[in-house]
């Protein structure tokens, strides 16, 4: 304990003296910067970029989430997009706290062989729908922003752009490429409960077409539970470093190799459980057990390492015609301990009273992605045409630890695993799209899209020991633009899953899960196009809805189900000096047919209990609200304030009897209750240099912001926690 003590000590003491030391350089830096700019004129650039830029606001210009560099306002769909000002306005570091800022979004706890980023979208999984730069990231795995130009999340079933996966749409991360400017950003942040982090950000121009680009990330906090036996609190430790390499950029032959790498070392929280249907409790001896009691301890770890190599090469045959072609090499490994809470006894220091969850992964997937695009007329109509090709090798290795403890206590190590066999699966997915949008009339397109997915699949179990299947997913839309600056479409969209990386197979194989999405849709541009509103009305419906458990028994969690929903969205500048970004979400969501299963020893079908027809599906919200507000004042101050709502939050399985999620025939499960945070901002910015303040949380509410699905346990969000932060650039 004294030398965990001295290192915090240490650790705060070097980054108060990189605060410090930082303002000072910037002082000196602005003013040899000033005098070199008085020496020199200034060379002039003109490069088309083919790359996301930063936004320069909390609008987003460029997305590639439908395949080709864009702009989300003429996608006939609904998008939005978690911009580089926003992240670093709130003072974001993890992917699940970027997409807090996504109405209709709800996190789901880490249990169910989903441990990492596990989100649902419009009452449907996401965890399937996970991408980096338009390729598949579905690993289980914790992600970091520091690399991350923005997020956009693509609505909706999305198959047809994407291959397999879910209804409730896409969440593509778009990372940061090198580009033709000298620039460095260096931040420096303090905090409460040890936070502490440093980033860099190097840009070097080698050439005329030629650039460099490192982003450097190393990142440490607490938070305010306690596990009383120890005091112990869950940790976060994560490091990671990026490099763009780019030659060629903005010539008809761009090429571009990018490396990232991320390491995690932390103690996992798995949460409280509910009593009587809540998450707060007394047990039998009076003891108290809320959201302040931490289950885990330091013993405890998270442990990954994620390496991923991208090669894009872009050619343009002319200014409407390219070919971009991706193949990356991405591998991610893990292991945990975490320990289970309890709805009765407190924690103890051998972690005797809680069950212990563990995992050793490694997943590994090579990725080979070509996309055409052109423009051209014929017949007399205008043609935005895309074709592609698609393969993903994907080998996956998951096992067990074995506990190395005697009597009742635990502990486990990360190298150390179980003699049971391991879970192995080793596939070939192959993919063929197109997608054509002619302008039929002035104003008019139409739109239409068609993939074939192929995978073959070989796994470790005996029972189900192959997989192959072929699917079709298709992609239309009617737009009408009424005016540069209004888009009204109605657009239908339908993706599938099967089985492989994301669920068990059963004994008698069941069909893929299937939804489709139809979306009404409005897009405004106002105030010259410095703020974007948009408004999408839609139903979208889900077949063989299956289990995020690989090992359920019960593989399929519903036979159908739909969510009916409204969305409105606000996003931009009001005037010069103000800002907004704003999401609203009503979802009405609801089971129709109950899920219907294979037992496992004598291939009987069974059905779930009828009384769950009819109601509402798990961590489904009726409502969420977002907005986050700035505005500059006294030509260099900055004031921000934002609020985060969820209505309340179901959580039970629907695949088994009525257990006690009914209470004298009345559905009555778990139950979180809903909640409104607020957070703030001030910072202080001058031309090379700036200060900020962030206070999360400020009115210290005790709020749940992730629930385990099944319904035993839910994950408090943080207390009140000031970040101050210091930059310098260069």
């Amino acid at each position: 304990m004294k030398l965990y003590q001295q290192k915090n000590a240490t650790q705060k003491a070097l980054y108060l003296a990189v605060i410090l030391a930082t303002q000072s350089m910037a002082t000196i830096a602005e003013e040899k910067v000033e005098k070199a700019a008085e020496q020199q004129e200034l060379e002039e650039v003109n490069v088309k970029a083919s790359a996301v830029q930063a936004a320069a606001g909390y609008q987003a210009t460029k997305t590639r989430v439908g395949k080709v560099l864009q702009d989300p306002h003429d996608i006939p769909q609904a998008v939005t997009t978690v911009t580089a000002s926003l992240i670093k306005d709130q003072q974001l570091s993890s992917l699940k706290e970027a997409l807090s800022n996504v109405a209709g979004l709800t996190f789901n706890a880490a249990e169910g062989g989903r441990a990492g980023d596990n989100m649902m979208l419009r009452g449907f999984y996401t965890f399937g729908d996970i991408y980096l730069d338009g390729v598949r990231d579905t690993a289980q795995y914790n992600r970091e922003l520091f690399n991350l130009e923005q997020v956009d999340v693509l609505r909706g079933s999305a198959a047809m752009l994407f291959g397999r996966g879910q209804a409730g749409g896409v969440i593509n991360q778009v990372s940061k490429m090198a580009k033709l400017t000298d620039e460095n950003t260096v931040s420096a942040s303090l905090g409460s409960y040890n936070y502490h982090q440093l980033t860099g950000d190097f840009n070097k121009k080698l050439g005329d077409t030629t650039a460099i680009r490192v982003n450097v990330m190393d990142r440490a906090e607490e938070n305010y539970r306690k596990n009383p036996t120890n005091g112990d609190r869950p940790r976060l430790d994560r490091q990671g470093i990026a490099l763009s390499f780019g030659t060629g950029i903005g010539t008809d032959n761009e090429f571009f190799l990018n490396h990232v790498t991320t390491k995690t070392d932390d103690d996992p929280d798995f949460g409280i459980s509910f009593f009587n249907k809540r998450p707060v409790n007394v047990n039998s001896t009076g003891e108290k057990i809320d959201d302040s009691v931490y289950y885990g301890g330091s013993k405890n770890f998270d442990s990954s390492n994620t390496s991923i190599t991208t090669a894009i090469f872009t050619h343009k045959f002319n200014e409407d015609t390219q070919l971009r072609t991706q193949l990356r090499d991405a591998d991610y490994e893990r292991a945990y301990w975490a320990q289970k809470p309890s709805a009765s006894a407190l924690p103890t220091a051998d972690f005797s009273s809680t069950g212990a969850v563990t995992r050793k992964m490694h997943y590994q997937t090579q990725t080979l992605q070509s996309d055409f695009s052109t423009k051209f007329e014929l017949a007399g109509l205008k043609h935005q045409f895309l074709t592609g090709v698609e393969y993903l090798k994907e080998k996956n290795y998951r096992n067990s630890l074995i506990d190395l403890a005697s009597g009742s206590a635990k502990f486990y190590e990360s190298g150390v695993e179980t003699t049971a066999n391991p879970v192995k699966f080793d596939a070939d997915n192959y993919a063929v799209y197109f997608q054509d949008t002619v302008t039929i009339a002035p104003k008019w397109d139409v739109l239409f899209g068609m993939r074939r997915d192929e995978l073959r699949a070989d796994y470790s179990s005996a029972t189900s020991p192959k997989l192959s299947y072929g699917e079709n997913s298709y992609r239309t839309a009617l737009s009408y633009h009424h005016t540069p600056d209004a888009h009204y479409y109605v657009s239908y969209s339908d993706s599938f899953s099967p089985t492989a990386d994301l669920y068990q197979l059963t004994v008698k194989p069941q069909p893929a899960e299937r939804s489709k999405t139809v979306e009404l849709g409005t897009k405004w541009l106002f105030l010259d196009g410095d703020l974007a509103f948009r408004t999408a009305l839609y139903s979208t419906e889900k077949d063989w809805e299956r289990n995020t458990d690989l090992e359920s028994t019960a593989a399929i969690l519903t036979k159908k189900r739909r969510t009916n929903g409204l969305e409105f969205e606000l996003a931009g500048r009001i005037t010069e000096n103000w800002e907004v970004f704003s999401g609203l979400a009503f979802m009405d969501a609801e089971i129709l047919e109950v899920a219907e299963n294979v037992n496992a020893t004598t291939g009987a079908i069974t059905s779930a209990y009828s009384g769950y027809e009819g109601k509402r599906p798990r961590n489904t919200p009726s409502a969420t609200f977002n907005i986050w507000s700035t505005y500059k004042f006294a030509e260099k101050w900055k004031f921000g304030m934002g609020l985060e709502a969820k209505g309340e939050r179901l959580g039970y399985n629907p695949s088994g009897g009525a257990g006690s999620n009914f209470t004298d025939g009345k559905f009555d499960p778990n139950t979180l209750p809903g909640y409104a945070r607020v957070d703030a901002m001030l910072s202080y910015e001058e031309k090379k240099w700036a200060v900020k303040l962030n206070v999360k949380n400020v009115l210290d509410k005790t709020y749940y912001d992730a629930i385990y699905d099944n319904g035993s346990f839910s994950v408090p969000g943080n207390s009140r926690t000031a970040i101050l932060t210091t930059e310098l650039k260069f």
